[in-house]
Parts: structure tokens; sequence; C-alpha cells
């Protein structure tokens, strides 16, 4: 077999490097992966800039990446259901226990739980990689690599589309262009939302989302007033949305999320920002909003990859940029700059396509 495992390692933060490494022997349960195509992650380039997110510290090196796809190239010695040469999509997160929130659906809660790329488990930006047969799953021939790669920013969107409540007839408004945004923006459409209107501060970010089907777009400024934001919002509708899905994080954003949404409706806050924010909980409350956290996602991979095989949903267009393997410092500098929406790194040497 190839020796060579090239792999993007994170030393602390600011510190980026790309080292060789052994490749990985299966544990009974696992296979082990050529990986092809990996996306790189807001979350990737948080740990690199700052070191940590929220209470998860990188405290050693450790392995980046956890938007991956791959070809099975060796599998353990308990695993029936893959063989050597199927392509399959990674999900990062593999829960270590049987607990109450893997017992009740929720494996994305479990607190022990093993998640890519998030100290100290590493992740697949590298030649080879293992993991839990049961985390991967094949893709039929009509679904590239690159589609099962993001098949991971697609689950961030259908799970809180699901959260939300998103059904045949909805109103949605998303708050944020960027991948997670966008992914929600088409999540929403797939699952019957019938007017999506989509909020940013880059006009080229609403230009890509008018491309993926969002009905109406919403040109914010720093400056603006979340209260007036939502007026403009119903204003451009015609009617205030049922549902908010905010993907930035960002205080005035969220607030302008709460504001915007119809009495007895839904506001699904997923994008991270500061620990603490100030939310007009008294307006939500009195109106009966409800605000309903995300984490990552469950059960979602064999939804995405039906959307995606049925050609329900297009995330062709997100990737702007590809680099190889060998490039990854490269490609992380042009995630940090936000030039573009998606960059997937590519691992395996001899196959660059998509």
């Amino acid at each position: 077999m190839d020796k060579d495992n090239l792999t993007v390692v994170l030393h602390s933060k600011g510190d980026l490097r790309l080292e060789q490494r052994p490749v990985p022997e299966p544990a009974p349960n696992e296979v082990l992966l050529q990986m092809h195509s990996v996306g790189i992650c807001g979350s990737d380039v948080h740990y690199w800039q700052n070191g940590r997110i929220g209470d998860f510290v990188l405290k050693q090196p450790m392995v980046l990446g956890h938007e991956a796809s791959g070809r099975v190239v060796k599998v353990g010695s308990a695993v029936t259901h893959l063989r050597a040469g199927d392509r399959v999509a990674v999900e990062p997160g593999v829960p270590r226990e049987v607990d109450e929130f893997f017992k009740s659906g929720h494996y994305n809660l479990s607190p022990s739980i093993f998640f890519c790329a998030t100290p100290p488990d590493d992740g697949n930006l590298c030649r080879y990689y293992k993991h839990n047969a049961n985390f991967c799953y094949k893709l039929p021939d009509n679904v590239t690599y690159e589609e099962g790669a993001l098949i991971e920013p697609l689950s961030v969107g259908i799970h809180a589309c699901k959260r939300a409540g998103v059904t045949l007839g909805s109103s949605v408004f998303v708050c944020g262009a960027g991948p997670i945004g966008l992914v929600s923006l088409l999540a929403a459409k797939a699952m019957g939302a019938s007017q999506v209107i989509i909020s940013d501060l880059s006009s080229d970010r609403l230009a890509k989302a008018k491309e993926m089907g969002a009905d109406f777009l919403l040109h914010v400024k720093k400056e603006d007033e979340p209260k007036e934001m939502a007026k403009k919002v119903e204003g451009m509708l015609g009617c205030m949305p049922q549902i908010s899905i905010e993907c930035t994080g960002v205080q005035s954003s969220i607030q302008t999320a709460i504001y915007a949404a119809r009495s007895g409706g839904v506001v699904v806050p997923v994008g991270f920002g500061a620990e603490m924010t100030t939310v007009p909980l008294l307006n939500a409350a009195v109106r009966e909003v409800d605000i309903r956290g995300v984490f990552r996602y469950c059960n979602t991979w064999p939804v995405a990859i039906s959307m995606l095989a049925s050609k329900k949903v297009n995330v062709k267009p997100l990737v702007t940029h590809r680099f190889p393997l060998e490039q990854a410092v490269e490609a992380f500098e042009m995630s940090r700059q936000r030039l573009g929406v998606k960059v997937i790194l590519k691992c395996d040497k001899n196959d660059q396509n998509p």
C-alpha cells in the first residue's frame, strides 16, 4: 500500500503544518478510506486562528477536516455492509457509548461523542483515514465525491429546518448567506418552503443565494437597526415569516431574526457568536415565538444522499475553489479571507476530479 499519508495538522493557534503520518489500521468495526474531497469549514479556520471554539480548546496537535468523502480501501473484520472500492460520505460525529441521548435518537447531544477535528479528536484532512463503518454512507453512482463531502454542511441546514418545522408552504427568513445560510436555503426549499428571504452584508453572497433559489434578497449594513430590518423582511414577503434561521451568530442579526418572526413562529439560532448575547427575550415570550437550539445534526446522511441522488438539491454551486492537498495552507488562507464560498481540498493525488 501507498505509504504517503500527507496530513494537515494544527499544532497550536496559527501553526498549521503539512506532515507525514503513518497509514492507520482499521479496527474490526472500522474502514480505512483513501480520502478524496474534504471541504474547509469555518470551524477549521476558527481553530487555526484562535486555538479554540468555546469550551473546545486545542491542547495537542490535531488533524483538521470534517466535511469529507473517500473510497474504502480496507474493511475491518466485523464490517459486512461495505467493501473495498465503495465510495462513501463520512459522518464525522460517532457516539462512543449507548447513553440516553443515543437511545432517544439524539446522539449528537451525547457529551462523549467522537467528532472529527474537535479537540482532542483528529479529523480527516489527509490521504488515508480510518472511521467507524456505521458512519460511512455509500454514495450512489450519480453523486460525486464533492457532493458527498458537502453532505456535512447540508446536514446542518437539514437539521436546522427539521428543528424549525419547515414544511409545505412555510415562509422562511435566513440570516446570512455564507455556506450554512445557503445550505439552509437549499434544505428549506427542498422541504417545501414556498418563500425564502435571505439577508447578508455581501452583495456577492446574495447573488449566489439568488442563483441557488432565494425568492427575496435583503442587503444589510452593519449600522442597520434590527427592528427596521424586520419591517423590511415583512414588507418584502408581504407577511412576517413563520420561521427565522439565524446563521451568523451576530447579535444584531439574532435580534432581527426574533423581531421578524411571526407571533407563534420559530427562531433557530445556528450561527455561533459571543457566549453572551443580548436578545429581545420579552418580545419573543409575549408573542410565543419559540427559540430552538441546534447542535450539529443527527440522522441526516440518508436524507441528504436521497436529496442529492434525486437532484432535488444541487450543492455544486457552493464549491468556488479547489486545491490539491499539498496546497492546504494556501487553501486555508483563501478561506480565512472569505474569498468565494466553499473551498475543497483534493486528497487523492491520482484523482483531482469532482
